[in-house]
């Protein structure tokens, strides 16, 4: 089946309500379930491993492949988990399709959940997302009421209940293990891996645990085939993402951009360059816990293997400029302040490296610090690296950190020497 023929890029329209069932069914929605339900789940997962979709939440593993880990039914509970508590300083693309389609993300979840042979689905929302929260309540009502959920989906033999559990709030809650023993009402601590989830996650059973948008894609790959969703990508890439731009640039916000276009592409013709009296710096391609990259990267197409071969991630593709008139020692500040407040405490180098971090940052910031703490700062990303704490938070905020102290270390020794030049202006 031919899909819709798509522009090269899609801005998200930003003020208008969000689609109800009937206008959401006659742009062709809830197509992806019947197709789903008349075929075999294996073959559902196959067409999504096939079109190379890749997580969008940050890591872009394959998510067909993912869910292939799920082991073969054995009569028990299994359970799909959406992981819609976006807390990523930077981004924001996930609320906007919860909050203007929510049926997408409804649809999305029931096709995916029949090719894992889901019985129970849960949407874990950040709990200050109030107006995502109204749309999804609204849409899976709607859902209900028009039997693509709850018993014997349309007429089929597939049943599946989904509910918006709203979180208590907490960026560690991303970490998809952590998310399952929030849900299950523990402490939001990771857990030990393996098991992975695939195996034994949610109350000890089989479970899938994906992005928002990873599962808005769904729908379309079902509805249209794989060639569809293959031929949306440029540069030898797959599908379509939501990637955007934040900072002092003239027209921030977030598109659909085929996967594969380049930074300069996002960033010059859609976000329309730096506001005026103002030059990038550098910037953080995928959200605060990712690398700075500089001006000279920005003809990099948005692949993960490229950006990480450029020393960085493509993380969340949303990109936070710095500016010239803003101090990179003050912006890393600010993110470690965040990063060492949501720390869940569980390993050492996460729970006590990021306060020292952030109390070293603010030395400096200060005009109090000396070169001996910029030689600890880069002894604590080591202490932080991967392989050295439980889950990823602390290598995470360790990133802007250790690209800070590469990119601009002139600036690190100028605040230990005279101070932060940019509060003197």
């Amino acid at each position: 089946m031919n899909g819709p023929k798509l522009p090269l890029t899609k801005n998200i329209e930003i003020g208008r309500a969000p689609f109800t069932l009937a206008q959401y069914q006659a742009a062709g929605g809830y197509v992806s379930v019947t197709k789903a339900l008349a075929m075999e789940p294996k073959a559902v997962r196959e067409q999504v491993k096939d079109s190379g979709l890749g997580g969008r939440g940050g890591a872009g593993f394959n998510t067909g492949l993912k869910w292939s880990f799920v082991p073969e039914p054995d009569g028990g509970p299994r359970y799909l988990v959406v992981n819609g508590d976006e807390m990523e300083p930077g981004t924001f693309k996930d609320r906007l399709l919860m909050e203007y389609d929510p049926h997408l993300l409804v649809e999305g979840v029931i096709t995916s959940s029949i090719a894992i042979q889901a019985s129970q689905a849960y949407i874990f929302l950040r709990g200050e997302y109030k107006a995502a929260e109204k749309a999804l309540q609204q849409a899976i009502k709607e859902a209900y009421e028009a039997g693509f959920l709850g018993k014997n989906i349309q007429g089929s033999n597939f049943s599946l209940d989904l509910c918006l559990h709203t979180s208590a709030g907490r960026y560690i809650c991303g970490e998809e293990t952590a998310l399952i023993n929030a849900l299950e009402g523990k402490r939001a601590n990771p857990r030990f891996k393996p098991p992975f989830p695939q195996v034994s996650g949610l109350w000890g059973r089989p479970t899938v645990v994906n992005n928002v948008e990873t599962i808005c894609n769904v729908p379309g790959i079902i509805s249209y085939g794989v060639e569809w969703f293959k031929s949306l990508g440029i540069n030898g890439q797959t599908g379509t993402r939501i990637s955007g731009v934040s900072g002092r640039v003239k027209n921030p916000g977030c598109w659909e951009m085929p996967v594969g276009t380049t930074f300069r592409t996002l960033f010059e013709d859609f976000a329309g360059g730096m506001l005026d009296g103002y030059e990038m710096k550098a910037f953080l391609p995928g959200g605060g816990s990712t690398d700075f990259l500089l001006p000279e990267h920005l003809d990099l197409p948005m692949i993960p293997g490229d950006v990480a071969k450029a020393g960085s991630r493509l993380g969340t593709s949303l990109i936070m400029v710095l500016d010239d008139k803003t101090c990179p020692i003050g912006c890393i500040e600010n993110l470690m302040k965040f990063f060492a407040h949501e720390s869940c405490g569980w390993c050492t180098p996460c729970r006590d490296g990021l306060p020292w971090t952030e109390h070293m940052m603010h030395k400096l910031e200060t005009g109090t610090g000396s070169m001996e703490d910029i030689e600890r700062l880069e002894e604590m990303t080591r202490y932080m690296a991967p392989g050295n704490t439980f889950c990823a938070l602390a290598p995470g905020a360790a990133e802007p950190l250790q690209s800070g102290l590469k990119h601009f270390r002139d600036e690190f020794i100028e605040h230990v020497q005279h101070g932060c030049k940019y509060k003197q202006h």
